[in-house]
């Protein structure tokens, strides 16, 4: 090749690596800021009523709700954990309609707040086999409690305890560990936030929910007695969130969420720096969970079209 060739296609070669990194960011800038997840506890009523399956779970979430990513429930596979047979009935299921796997939340294995050091070292142990499983299924992330008796200070010095010692063991998988603001102390934002401060573990986190923040019920759940704020505590938990859990339960003529302000919530999120899953849990009982899924879908895409 001659000189001047050479210099001729080098210059196209030059103009084409400076191009890159505009086609790239171009790329980024067509990215929502967040992804759809949904959540399996979206479905419970069709679950608990037999008329579905957790291994229909993955299916329904693409065909039915064009959803790609997935949040499971342990209370619906229960015995399941160590399964592999069934685990790789479920991956076929995943990859078959071109499902991810995201994360498992983990409820019934024991207080990890216990002031108990017996029954907090339990649950401790109960939790590592839904981590291996998490793991099998290409999760990246469980949802734990962290629920116990006693004074707030004395449950937080125990969850911290708990958390550690699970966020260790997931550490060793590659697995995160969050918890859900999910009644009582963990309802409280400062407190959560103040147990994960002090658990400092890169791979142990939160899941705010925007809906959870009843600390206390009134006698028989007949409505919440004393309740945080939800917007100080999302603000509070979005530092250490891994995921985010869009709860939603009713709206109005417009589509608009009727109990949570959800431009107000997710510009919180997006300016805590959140570039991760939004996962969908529909929890009303005015429209089928069907339909809460798809108006709570539209919502979401509407902010990401609009924030």
């Amino acid at each position: 090749m001659k000189r001047r060739d050479f210099l001729h296609q080098m210059g196209y070669t030059a103009a084409g690596l400076a191009l890159a990194p505009a086609a790239l960011d171009l790329e980024a800038l067509r990215k929502p800021w967040f992804e759809i997840s949904l959540a399996e506890w979206s479905l419970h009523k069709t679950l608990f009523a037999n008329k579905m399956t957790n291994l229909d779970f993955p299916v329904r979430a693409r065909k039915d709700f064009g959803i790609g990513v997935v949040e499971y429930v342990n209370s619906f596979f229960k015995d399941k954990a160590k399964d592999t047979t069934y685990l790789n009935e479920l991956l076929m299921r995943c990859k078959d309609n071109n499902v991810k796997n995201h994360l498992i939340m983990i409820d019934g294995e024991g207080d990890l707040g216990s002031t108990d050091d017996a029954m907090r070292m339990k649950a401790v142990d109960n939790h590592k086999p839904w981590i291996e499983c998490a793991k099998y299924l290409g999760c990246t992330t469980i949802r734990v409690n962290a629920a116990g008796r006693g004074t707030a200070a004395e449950v937080g010095k125990a969850a911290i305890d708990g958390l550690s010692r699970v966020g260790e063991y997931g550490a060793s998988m590659g697995i995160n560990v969050v918890v859900e603001n999910h009644g009582s102390y963990s309802s409280n934002g400062k407190w959560l936030a103040d147990v994960m401060k002090e658990v400092g573990k890169s791979n142990v986190g939160t899941l705010p929910d925007f809906g959870n923040f009843c600390m206390r019920y009134k006698p028989n759940y007949a409505g919440c007695e004393e309740s945080y704020d939800r917007y100080l505590g999302v603000e509070q938990l979005m530092p250490y969130a891994k995921a985010v859990s869009a709860k939603s339960h009713a709206f109005d003529a417009k589509g608009n969420e009727s109990e949570i302000d959800y431009p107000r919530i997710m510009e919180i999120v997006k300016k805590k720096g959140f570039r991760g899953y939004v996962g969908i849990e529909y929890e009303g009982n005015v429209l089928s969970e069907d339909e809460g899924i798809m108006a709570t879908k539209r919502l979401l895409e509407k902010i990401q079209r609009t924030m």
